[in-house]
């Protein structure tokens, strides 16, 4: 297993990646002043995004299903948990983009290499169930 996506495994059989990005950011607001640089103040955090990135090959693996599988489960809207091989949660995350790159195709028009990038937000959970959700969740878990 080299990550986990709600109830989705990558692994290198279905859907290998070869790349991580991981994107942390800040923000802050500029104010401006008479004479001086603006004062910038802290806002809070962005949305940490995880972008991963690789190549499939049909003949290999049969990731294309993977792939449609992870875009349907974007249509969920629901925040899913993304947690790393080594058992490091990353946070809740949102699938916000899947883009495919077919090539070396066949003469019936599949491809044989798939390249891949998917973009996943981090969001914060209340934003999405509220508090007394997670509370219930919680409960039930527990």
């Amino acid at each position: 297993m080299m990550m986990c996506y709600g109830f989705f495994v990558f692994s290198l059989k279905n859907l290998p990646y070869q790349t991580m990005k991981i994107n942390k950011s800040w923000n802050y607001v500029a104010n401006k002043r008479v004479n001086r640089r603006p004062a910038l103040q802290y806002t809070g955090p962005d949305n940490d995004t995880v972008t991963l990135s690789g190549s499939i090959y049909t003949e290999i693996t049969n990731g294309r299903p993977s792939l449609e599988l992870l875009e349907r489960m974007a249509y969920l809207k629901t925040p899913l948990p993304l947690i790393e091989g080594t058992g490091v949660p990353l946070g809740f995350f949102v699938l916000v983009s899947v883009e495919r790159t077919h090539s070396e195709l066949n003469r019936n028009g599949s491809p044989l290499k798939i390249d891949f990038t998917m973009v996943l937000k981090k969001v914060d959970i209340s934003d999405f169930f509220g508090d007394s959700k997670i509370s219930d969740i919680i409960d039930i878990i527990i």
